[in-house]
């Protein structure tokens, strides 16, 4: 398990982590970090997040189906945890475009070992992450919404400003960040409800159209969201679960 320590500050920790904005090739490791080549991104606002290694994978995708509650409070997705539970700051307004409105929905994952599952490691997850996009010079962490392995569903980015998560896509785009690294493992059945959740609200609330919900590699060649979360996102859109 990937741990802050042996030197490894939060800056180099979140370096390493996030979607890629090339497909990786041939890139094989157990440990992420040492080793392994990562370009550096353009700086500035709208630009994707760092690159993720492309880890080997022999997991099964599951994905079961769920009821989604009858309503749900505009605004939010189901069971939303706010962002003053986990942020330290607000985002830096002046850096950020406005967003004007939501025609888009983008699923990432953020390449990082899976965390525990625990409130504290999905606070102290989006708060390291969210240092590290501030480092990029970008005005919040990138996504607007982020699911952890419990199913919670996480207010990131203020909807009202646009994201930085899908290089030259982002206006009008809502992006969705679900923890972990889905080359090497599978999202677990809560958090595959909870995104099932969210981007139906997101499509109901928005008016968004199915054609219009996609994964970061549909947009860009990256390895995000990982092979086992595409299997996931391909089942949940041909079998009918993403009917707004």
């Amino acid at each position: 398990m990937l741990r802050l320590a042996g030197g490894l500050g939060a800056a180099a920790f979140i370096s390493i982590s996030g979607c890629s904005s090339k497909r990786s090739r041939g890139i094989a490791t157990s440990t992420i970090g040492s080793g392994t080549t990562i370009s550096t991104p353009t700086r500035g606002v709208g630009t994707p997040i760092p690159p993720d290694p492309v880890l080997q994978s022999t997991s099964k995708t599951v994905y079961r189906p769920a009821p989604v509650p009858a309503t749900t409070a505009v605004g939010k997705p189901p069971r939303v945890m706010l962002r003053s539970q986990w942020a330290k700051d607000g985002p830096k307004t002046w850096l950020a475009d406005p967003m004007r409105g939501i025609s888009r929905i983008t699923v990432h994952h953020d390449a990082i070992t899976s965390p525990s599952g625990t409130l504290q490691a999905s606070i102290d997850r989006l708060e390291s992450i969210r240092r590290g996009h501030l480092g990029h010079g970008w005005a919040d962490i990138g996504y607007h919404f982020a699911i952890d392995p419990a199913g919670r569903v996480w207010e990131a980015r203020p909807l009202d400003l646009q994201g930085a998560h899908v290089k030259d896509q982002n206006p009008h785009n809502m992006g969705v960040m679900v923890m972990g690294n889905f080359e090497r493992s599978t999202p677990t059945i809560h958090a595959q409800l909870a995104l099932r959740q969210t981007l139906l609200w997101g499509m109901q609330t928005h008016r968004v159209s199915l054609s219009n919900v996609k994964t970061h590699r549909e947009w860009a060649p990256t390895a995000c969201p990982g092979r086992n979360l595409q299997s996931i996102m391909n089942a949940m859109r041909s079998d009918g679960s993403l009917r707004a």
